[in-house]
């Protein structure tokens, strides 16, 4: 391994056990290099393993299969040079501030005072000094995160890992503690020498990240990557960086290019079931805005973004419904309505729902199949749990449910079934039922 090389991952892959007790893979063959002086930040969508992936690097979980190393050796349990930043803030609330900074470092076995010591020098160049007799209910949201970095800093890290760390904060905080960090960094005031970001947010990818990783779902696996040899700080609205967030939303947006099977391998069971998780009144919402001016029918998707006031994860399941069910499509950074989509976004009500409908049943094969049987059953009338079952072959039991309820709501509003909540059965709707 070269000596820049700070964390190599050749070949990795993880599975996590199904409900129905059969193997999930999460990632598959992954490679990826820390190089020292690098920040790279991670995107993807649900299910692309960007928080597992995270977790094999910090020694918190294994890999199944491949090779995980930090500076030359195996990653068999938590790196003593590798420290991460959790999202949920992820402190005791019994202890101070102080205490709770000092954890790490109790744990190496560094004598008390020593670790008081440390623990000062860190909260102040944190910007909390002052704050360490504290307890963490008394903190604002920002300041709670800025404990869990420092408790992060104390163990002066090689490699710090950060997992969507400003994501529970609101705009202006969470960018606040972004370049704060990125002051440090930037300084050499902090000795860690590579960091990796997990993010959904894109621009602040582009404005953190040397190089911006773009994974796929299901399993994950390293679509695309971007470099970015822009000095820091950079400015968020110069055509330089504007120009690259519309290029990584245009990477994120691009749809998969399916991987081919291998000789002799069986074909799938069945279709892909997965559906994107938003809901009736926000595509129509997303769709409505791109209609009307000043997008008429065509809107970049950061210009958008700001005008729904919405964060990106958020946003991109509603495009993928609206192009899944044939109403828009997305290239280069832009979302088009198709001229089905205009007559939509034109439509009456119940015009609406019969394009709704049709559209559904055309494109959504888990509507179609559940329609399908509804046909075939006798009374019009099946259980939802053949379909949960079988949704569950290839999903969480959870993401399985929501699935289901999503499918419920797209097939109501598009009349092509009903369903019972209190028997739990779908069925047609009351006038088709036999």
């Amino acid at each position: 391994m070269a000596k820049d090389i700070l964390i190599q991952l050749e070949g990795v892959g993880k599975s996590f056990t199904s409900a129905d007790g059969a193997p999930r893979r999460i990632l598959d063959g992954l490679n990826f290099t820390l190089r020292k002086g690098e920040i790279v930040a991670l995107l993807g969508k649900s299910g692309s393993g960007k928080s597992t992936l995270l977790r094999i690097m910090a020694g918190l979980i294994p890999a199944d299969g491949g090779r995980a190393m930090y500076r030359d050796e195996a990653i068999a349990g938590p790196a003593p040079g590798v420290a991460m930043v959790f999202q949920s803030f992820a402190l005791f609330p019994w202890l101070t501030v102080q205490q709770n900074v000092e954890l790490g470092l109790e744990a190496q076995g560094v004598p008390p005072d020593e670790r008081e010591r440390r623990a000062d020098e860190v909260l102040e160049l944190i910007g909390l000094a002052g704050f360490g007799g504290a307890l963490p209910r008394e903190l604002s949201g920002g300041m709670r995160q800025r404990v869990g970095i420092a408790r992060a800093l104390v163990t002066n890290p090689d490699v710090l890992l950060m997992d969507e760390a400003f994501s529970a904060l609101d705009v202006l905080t969470g960018e606040t503690l972004r370049n704060d960090i990125l002051a440090l960094w930037d300084s050499n005031q902090i000795p860690t020498r590579g960091i990796v970001v997990v993010s959904h947010n894109i621009e602040e990818a582009v404005m953190m990240a040397d190089r911006i990783i773009i994974m796929s779902s299901d399993p994950g696996r390293i679509r695309s990557e971007v470099r970015i040899n822009l000095p820091r700080p950079r400015d968020a609205d110069s055509p330089r960086v504007r120009a690259l967030v519309d290029q990584v939303y245009g990477l994120m947006t691009m749809r998969p290019v399916p991987q081919p099977a291998a000789v002799g391998a069986p074909a799938p069971a069945h279709p892909d079931y997965r559906l994107p998780d938003t809901d009736i009144d926000r595509i129509e919402a997303v769709l409505d805005l791109v209609a009307q001016a000043p997008f008429d029918g065509r809107a970049d998707l950061p210009k958008l973004a700001e005008e729904t006031e919405l964060p990106d994860e958020e946003l991109f399941p509603t495009y993928e419904a609206m192009t899944m069910l044939g109403l828009a499509q997305v290239e280069a950074g832009d979302i088009m309505l198709t001229a089905l989509g205009m007559r939509y976004a034109g439509a009456d009500q119940q015009e609406r729902q019969e394009i709704f409908g049709r559209q559904l049943l055309a494109h959504v094969p888990l509507a179609a199949r559940i329609r399908e049987q509804l046909v075939q059953a006798e009374g019009g009338a099946v259980s939802e749990q053949p379909f949960i079952d079988l949704l569950e072959e290839h999903l969480e039991q959870d993401e399985a449910k929501r699935t289901l309820e999503i499918a419920v709501e797209w097939g109501r509003y598009g009349e092509v079934y009903e369903y019972d909540y209190h028997l739990g059965r779908l069925k047609l709707p009351e006038e088709e039922g036999v």
